[in-house]
């Protein structure tokens, strides 16, 4: 096996430096899904994390390994939303600059969530973009440059990757063994990290990505052996909108997860729709990736003890009652990027 970018060692320390600093979410269980599913299966709701989503985990972690110098100096991130949050809150925390770069439509809250964490930080602000005509990473690199920041992807980086990892660290420790675990994969910082943690407790554990069916580079890439880019996919999983696997995380994937399965917006909508039924949740779209696998039989585990991790609950509000208000007809699915996706909302079967 190659040299992978981060090992369980790296997990294990970012879980020190989280300690009393990240929430330790809680794992729920539902006998209604269990039942839907024939497995016995633990939700872990990274959806009720800090700024509500998982990549607290990895920002925080990558933040506080940075010189005095570099904190004096600042970070910059690039994001679609929850790693800018994720980012903004760590710096405040931490007490240095943060500038973040994200798309100019990323969702109403996850914009008003950042600028709220950046209010009154020193050298800090939102440097708005168009993810379809401009390049996020050029632009990043432009300002590093420019203002001597450090950069902070929202994925490919070791400590981003091993903050991660501690979501699937303490989810073993809080449901036990496990015979699978299904991640959700945008650029592969979730899944990378996790991967590692779960291989290296478990060593027989079956670890699955899932993806947006419009958005299936990973998908590709394992089948091509090499990272495949894609177009800006066109999804309500804004969060998983990446255009290829990261030069780090995907040797990680490539060698640690079993494989990688796609699911459609509509099933991603019925799947919000299941988890504020039966556990209560709010879950954003890209937060349901994986847990659609498994409630959509895209994936059949039947008779095995199944960890799913819900990575997020930032949606608009307005925009999560009309995926909800689908239930028991058919609806249009609204489109992030002002048109109408055009797909019909059916009741599960």
């Amino acid at each position: 096996m190659p040299q992978l970018a981060i090992s369980f060692a790296d997990v294990l320390a970012a879980a020190d430096r989280l300690h009393g600093v990240a929430r330790r979410t809680p794992v729920l269980t539902c006998d209604a899904l269990d039942e839907r599913t024939g497995a016995q299966v633990f939700f872990k709701a990274e959806n009720l994390q800090r700024v509500g989503a998982f990549k607290f985990r990895g920002a925080y972690n990558a933040l506080s390994r940075l010189t005095p110098q570099q904190r004096e100096h600042g970070v910059i991130a690039f994001s679609s939303g929850n790693h800018a949050q994720a980012v903004a809150l760590a710096a405040r925390l931490l007490n240095m600059p943060a500038v973040l770069v994200m798309p100019h439509d990323a969702p109403a809250i996850k914009l008003a969530a950042t600028r709220e964490h950046l209010r009154g930080l020193r050298g800090s602000e939102i440097v708005l973009y168009d993810r379809y005509t401009e390049d996020r990473a050029a632009i990043g690199a432009r300002l590093a440059a420019e203002r001597g920041l450090t950069s902070i992807p929202p994925f490919d980086h070791p400590d981003v990757m091993a903050g991660q990892g501690t979501a699937a660290l303490e989810m073993i420790e809080q449901a036990g063994p496990l015979d699978a675990l299904l991640v959700c994969v945008g650029g592969g910082g979730l899944i990378s990290g996790c991967a590692v943690a779960a291989t290296h407790l478990l060593p027989e554990i079956a670890v699955h990505g899932v993806e947006p069916e419009a958005g299936n580079d990973t998908q590709r890439s394992l089948k091509a052996g090499h990272i495949v880019q894609i177009g800006v996919p066109q999804t309500i999983a804004d969060g998983a909108q990446t255009t290829s696997s990261g030069l780090l995380t995907f040797p990680v994937i490539q060698a640690l997860v079993r494989s990688v399965v796609t699911v459609t917006d509509a099933q991603l909508v019925r799947t919000m729709q299941h988890l504020a039924q039966h556990l209560k949740l709010v879950v954003e779209p890209t937060g349901c990736l994986a847990a659609a696998a498994l409630l959509e039989g895209v994936l059949d585990l039947r008779g095995q003890r199944v960890g799913v991790i819900l990575s997020g609950g930032n949606v608009d509000l307005i925009q999560y009652s009309q995926f909800l208000s689908g239930t028991g007809g058919s609806a249009t699915l609204p489109d992030p990027h002002g048109g109408a996706l055009g797909a019909l909302i059916k009741d599960a079967p």
